[in-house]
């Protein structure tokens, strides 16, 4: 098993910023590709970034390119996610995922429990 534990999120300011960090535990070796969805209330959950924990490739939803950054530290196990010129509708509870064996994020075999940003105009 595998957890993932979230921090830094919070309330900023549009045009503000924070960071996310999500820390892996447990039987990380599987682990290919990491990143973050978010879900806004009344809608649907969202891939945000992904970061393949090998090559260091990485994507982005259209909406975050240019604001959000994503990076890994392969030593601790660990994913940030820089987020730069935030905006109302950035706020969300942001939730760190992992998958194994796999080169993309897209069917999370493990979620963290989430973490509320909220960005007031």
């Amino acid at each position: 098993q595998v957890q993932l534990v979230e921090s830094g999120g919070g309330l900023v300011q549009a045009g503000g910023s924070l960071r996310l960090s999500c820390a892996a535990s447990g039987r990380t070796f599987s682990i290919t590709v990491m990143g973050w969805f978010r879900q806004a209330p009344g809608k649907e959950r969202e891939l945000v970034a992904s970061i393949n924990r090998n090559t260091g490739s990485s994507r982005y939803a259209d909406s975050v390119k240019g604001r959000f950054t994503i990076s890994r530290d392969n030593a601790r196990n660990t994913v940030y996610l820089q987020m730069r010129n935030l905006k109302p509708e950035d706020t969300a509870v942001y939730y760190c995922a992992a998958e194994s064996f796999q080169d993309n994020l897209i069917a999370p075999d493990y979620w963290g429990q989430g973490t509320q940003v909220t960005v007031s105009s």
